[in-house]
């Protein structure tokens, strides 16, 4: 046999470690795999690098981009919704309601505890219902000395700061309640009863130190307070 055909049947030689070794170094430089892979990946999208810092230019996430949209949309919707076309109430409105709601709860706790002080008849003042009720009942008995608008008759002027029998709350009460005789005020408690009663004071609270004009001239003591 020709020595042509036993080198073409020897068997190749098999790589030393050395061999080996030298190899896979350029292997990984061509083909980088893992965390070789995304690292270098990740350099393509620094726009920004300071002191071992970088900055990336990654892509946002779904749920923020979401989150962001959802709350321009509702801004706008809120914005004309509630200051181009005034479909709902304003913060204003919203603070004015919860006051009144508040006055109401405070009236019904003063009328359950008797309303028969100061401080209690005041809290009957401050409500916008008991005021109306008062009012109404005002119109109905006291105009004809008082006149409608509180500015006086026969009766005292009741929208001035001075006051013949006293300008407590409790005072003004007892007045209307137990009226003066002596000078043709009737009482009106026995008329009106305990509730309507102090709806009528709580009226009257509301017109002190209003003035009204062509009001009679005032009669009594100065009354400071409210």
């Amino acid at each position: 046999m020709s020595a042509e055909v036993q080198e073409e049947k020897r068997e190749p030689e098999a790589e030393t470690p050395e061999v080996v070794a030298k190899a896979e170094p350029a292997a990984a430089k061509r083909a980088p795999r893992g965390r070789a892979a995304q690292e270098v990946g990740a350099e393509a999208h620094v726009v920004h690098s300071y002191d071992d810092i970088e900055e990336y230019d990654n892509e946002l996430p779904n749920w923020w981009l979401y989150t962001l949209f959802g709350t321009i949309v509702f801004g706008l919707g809120y914005f004309f919704w509630y200051q181009v076309l005034h479909a709902g109430p304003s913060i204003q409105q919203n603070y004015e309601a919860s006051r009144v709601e508040d006055r109401r709860r405070d009236a019904e706790r003063a009328r359950r505890m008797g309303a028969m002080n100061d401080e209690g008849l005041r809290t009957l003042s401050h409500d916008s219902t008991t005021v109306a009720q008062g009012q109404a009942l005002f119109v109905q008995n006291c105009v004809a000395c008082h006149r409608a608008d509180g500015g006086g008759l026969i009766g005292p002027n009741l929208t001035d700061n001075q006051w013949i029998h006293g300008g407590e709350p409790v005072r003004i009460f007892r007045t209307v309640s137990e009226g003066v005789v002596a000078k043709g005020m009737p009482a009106w408690g026995a008329q009106l009863g305990s509730d309507r009663t102090l709806s009528v004071v709580a009226y009257l609270l509301t017109l002190r130190n209003t003035n009204v004009a062509g009001g009679k001239a005032p009669q009594g003591d100065v009354y400071a307070g409210n």
